[in-house]
């Protein structure tokens, strides 16, 4: 095996353990945590079966396979960029709508002479 195939193998491996670890701890939610896993798990297949990548890049006809992995990794993360920002947006909507709860119960209390605790 080549030092690239292993040191990707080592990146793969690595990638999954720390995401692993970001999981125990809670620090990252288990549906980011799955994306990445099937990410380190891609990296490590294609590392282990190289010819991988030349049969899919055959079937689809591009003369340099290697480069449907870039192409792969492009597509990947633009699409993760988009969910994450549709995620961004619905917890700004959630927050500004509790802030609006929020802002209702208080103008509806009446006032409290001692104020607040």
């Amino acid at each position: 095996m080549k030092p690239t195939y292993i040191a990707i193998v080592l990146t793969g491996i690595g990638l999954a353990l720390g995401i692993v670890y970001l999981v125990r701890r809670d620090h990252i939610y288990i549906r980011q945590a799955l994306f990445w896993l099937a990410v380190a798990t891609a990296s490590f297949l294609l590392a282990v079966f190289p010819p991988l990548i030349d049969a899919v890049g055959s079937v689809f006809g591009i003369a340099y396979p290697p480069t449907l992995v870039l192409l792969a990794a492009i597509v990947v993360l633009v699409v993760k960029a988009l969910l994450t920002d549709i995620a961004l947006t619905k917890v700004s909507r959630d927050l500004r709508r509790l802030n609006q709860r929020i802002a209702m119960l208080e103008a509806e209390r009446p006032d409290d002479p001692s104020g607040p605790k």
